[in-house]
């Protein structure tokens, strides 16, 4: 893993977050991308632009906030982008040949029972980026056990295991498979893939209506310090495809990261 984005938002939990940005990057010798994207607006009334004050000002933001934390030896860049949020980020992440992106899950929500605001939750929903979501005021610790869970172990995307891969090898975490049996089982979908096998270190099964469930129902008898779940259009994140935010009583399990992979298929 040698690339890490950060994008922030004005919540405040950004100090924490950006905190273990720069502590997880350091684990994994990364450097870390702290970006802010930006609207394009025309000053109301004139053909005046405003494009370069927002640049100019979000670059001030972001050049004090990185002020606020330790960044230790960690080569941490500074950039700002205009446009759309989700077409933005994927195209940065593209061209920076970014590994991870690091989320809080709120970046503005005042609600305190929101698990995922809507733009957290529309980065999940939109991307194909590998994302981990730290929860708020998560101290930066190793990440001795994870817990991964899906409905099929087949995978057909290449590189699709990268981040777990990095994870497990820094830290030389010990990997649980849950395997959930939901009502869209296929014969097969329990035969896991050769990549994913060398990585598992225990396989336990479950059947349940959706994965969501399966986790809530075994992640507490396994007590992982990461939670790995796919996105899938049906899949673990069943409610953000209804809606870009998640309620914390929707998830039991918020107060520990997780890691959400690309498809695997």
């Amino acid at each position: 893993m040698k690339s890490i984005l950060v994008p922030v938002g004005s919540s405040k939990n950004a100090q924490s977050h950006l905190q273990y940005a720069v502590d997880f990057a350091q684990a994994f010798g990364a450097k870390l991308y702290v970006v802010q994207i930006y609207n394009v607006y025309t000053k109301s009334g004139t053909m005046i632009k405003v494009d370069h004050i927002l640049e100019r000002e979000s670059l001030d933001f972001l050049n004090r906030h990185i002020s606020t934390v330790d960044t230790k030896d960690v080569e941490v860049i500074v950039k700002t982008f205009k446009g759309k949020l989700i077409n933005t980020l994927e195209l940065v992440c593209k061209t920076l040949d970014v590994d991870l992106i690091l989320l809080e899950p709120r970046t503005n929500s005042i609600k305190d029972e929101v698990y995922l605001g809507k733009t957290s939750g529309k980065i999940i929903k939109q991307t194909n980026i590998p994302a981990l979501i730290i929860p708020e005021g998560f101290k930066y610790k190793p990440i001795n056990s994870i817990l991964m869970a899906l409905k099929s172990a087949t995978i057909k995307k290449e590189g699709v295991l990268d981040p777990l891969k990095a994870i497990k090898t820094q830290y030389k975490s010990a990997l649980n498979l849950l395997l959930v049996k939901t009502p869209f089982y296929n014969e097969g979908d329990f035969d896991v893939a050769e990549e994913l096998k060398l990585l598992v270190d225990s396989t336990s099964t479950s059947e349940n209506a959706t994965t969501f469930q399966g986790v809530l129902e075994n992640y507490k008898d396994n007590n992982p310090d990461m939670l790995c779940v796919v996105r899938r259009k049906r899949g673990f994140f069943t409610k953000l495809w209804e809606k870009n935010s998640i309620l914390k009583k929707d998830f039991h399990a918020s107060t520990l990261p997780v890691l959400v992979l690309s498809g695997l298929k």
